[in-house]
């Protein structure tokens, strides 16, 4: 009589924690590779991006903040303040500077590129930020982006521009890529790679390893179990089982 089996799917996890702990050494190593191929990477391949800021403080110097509207006034100006610093006549009037005074040559679309502007929450100060793999030129594109933006400020308030309250310096370190950031991640995705591989491995192994293996897939009963010799390896046991037998034959 045919007999049809719904196998299901099971997972011994005692069995796949074993698996992953008798290869530990195989998953540092991995995860060691996977390090050194991050570091690696990050300083031959990534070029390193430098960051500087400007701030301007919003209200100009003939505007008081003696009372509740004029503080109003100010933070309703920071959101126009962030569409002027990036408008082309702004730009373009950093451009110019730049090219009279530092005797560089940006485009449009370059500076574009390479600004920031935000506002520091609960403040009307405007910062101003320039991104560039050039240290120098981050912070000379800041400082001329921020002049322009204040002096066009001025100009449509008809009035005194915004003050300047920090100018741009030459960062000495970039902010991307981190090393260790990088590092550390090339090093988790070692050690996570190499364990989905065993992982898989150990699901994709159908051999027959114990006796309910044998009755779940072959319908047999096992009748009896010889244990494994320690310290002997198979081909030794094999030969002594041979050496037996032809002594009991002798008998």
């Amino acid at each position: 009589m045919n007999k049809e089996y719904d196998d299901e799917i099971e997972i011994d996890l005692g069995a796949l924690f074993q698996c992953l702990l008798k290869k530990w050494w195989l998953i540092v190593i991995c995860a060691l590779i996977g390090a050194g191929l991050a570091l690696g990477s990050t300083i031959l391949l990534i070029t390193p991006k430098y960051q500087s800021s400007a701030m301007l403080y919003i209200l100009n110097k003939t505007t008081s903040v003696t009372s509740l509207a004029d503080i109003q006034i100010g933070s309703a100006l920071t959101a126009d303040f962030e569409v002027i610093a990036t408008s082309k006549p702004v730009i373009d009037g950093a451009i110019e500077t730049l090219k009279k005074e530092e005797g560089k040559t940006f485009t449009r679309e370059q500076i574009s590129k390479m600004l920031s502007i935000t506002n520091k929450e609960d403040t009307r100060i405007l910062v101003i930020t320039a991104t560039s793999e050039n240290p120098q030129d981050a912070s000379i594109v800041a400082n001329a982006v921020a002049k322009n933006t204040a002096t066009k400020m001025g100009e449509i308030m008809k009035s005194d521009p915004p003050t300047t309250v920090e100018n741009a310096e030459t960062p000495q370190d970039p902010i991307s890529p981190s090393l260790k950031k990088n590092t550390i991640l090339g090093f988790l995705a070692g050690a996570v790679l190499v364990c989905a591989i065993l992982v898989i491995q150990f699901l994709l192994n159908d051999n027959i390893k114990t006796e309910d293996d044998i009755e779940k897939y072959l319908g047999l009963s096992t009748l009896v179990a010889i244990p494994k010799e320690k310290g002997k390896s198979r081909k030794k046991q094999e030969v002594r089982q041979l050496k037996e037998g032809s002594h009991e034959t002798k008998k």
